[in-house]
């Protein structure tokens, strides 16, 4: 790496900060500085040099490469710490403006990304209800739909009856922070909640009325858990090995769309995500499983 680097000026600047400020020993300033050092490595091949251009989805690539190069979820966490003090140094200083590594959490874990499905197992799951029974037909017309317009599962149990326009096609539903967002639904998920609605939604009210779009036959609002119990209970009945979440629908919303060249600007609306940053994990995964399919179908590949 060029010594002249703005990377390599800012980290010789923290290490100062960290033996004048921070009084930290030889041997805790040299982790710090080899985690760094890796990272700037990572840069250097991404033809990034200033600190000012380094975003929130450049550290979760980051954190990507480094589970592919084999890294431990304790060391990528490791990696992840020496990242988040490097770039709260460069935010009080006034550096950059905002730091990117703030919004990256690295749970005990490790880094969860998104479980994402190929579009068989989707349609495997989609197909799992049975839709001669008014608790299938709704069931059948709610996984169409969280997967059909990429919804958080409190948006999808939380929507009203006021929110779908079925003429228009899409549905109204309030995210993170009450943010309004209008999001376009596919013809398929209509379908389903068309039929849901002259055949199932009725049979559950028994006369009684609801605001909410999707109800139980006690008249009332689906709870988050009890989605939750019936995915995984479609995703057993359609024998998926993948551990499935309603999150991994939504997931498999943003990926889809993206590997079938969506815009990331669009994507990132229909998620309600505030920042763009958010949205480009996505696009790694897109990417990722694009380098799969090329070294597996590619006779050089």
């Amino acid at each position: 790496m060029d010594s002249t680097s703005d990377f390599l000026q800012r980290m010789d600047q923290y290490q100062t900060f960290l033996v004048m400020e921070k009084g930290l020993g030889e041997k805790t300033i040299a982790a710090y500085s080899a985690d760094l050092m890796r990272f700037g490595l990572f840069l250097e091949k991404k033809k990034t040099d200033r600190v000012s251009h380094i975003d929130t989805g450049l550290i979760l690539a980051y954190l990507i490469h480094l589970r592919n190069r084999g890294l431990s979820a304790r060391s990528r966490a490791r990696h992840l710490v020496s990242l988040r003090g490097f770039f709260k140094f460069l935010t009080n200083e006034k550096i950059v403006e905002k730091d990117p590594a703030q919004q990256v959490d690295l749970p005990k874990t490790g880094l969860q990304l998104p479980d994402v499905l190929t579009i068989s197992d989707v349609e495997a799951l989609l197909d799992a209800p049975d839709r001669n029974q008014p608790e299938g037909l709704r069931d059948a017309a709610m996984l169409e739909l969280i997967y059909g317009a990429g919804l958080r599962v409190s948006e999808l149990i939380r929507l009203a009856m006021t929110g779908i326009n079925l003429e228009a096609g899409f549905v109204r539903v309030f995210g993170k922070g009450s943010k309004e967002r209008v999001v376009p639904v596919g013809r398929m998920a209509l379908n389903a909640i068309r039929e849901y609605l002259d055949r199932s939604r009725p049979l559950l009210l028994k006369n009684r009325s609801s605001a909410d779009l999707f109800v139980t036959r006690r008249g009332r609002a689906m709870t988050r858990q009890s989605f939750w119990n019936l995915v995984g209970r479609y995703a057993r009945q359609a024998k998926l090995k993948k551990k499935i979440s309603p999150h991994s629908l939504r997931h498999s919303f943003a990926t889809h769309l993206l590997e079938g060249g969506a815009d990331l600007r669009a994507v990132q609306m229909m998620l309600g995500h505030a920042d763009i940053s958010t949205t480009q994990i996505y696009t790694h995964v897109a990417q990722r499983q694009l380098v799969e399919a090329h070294k597996k179908y590619h006779p050089r590949g």
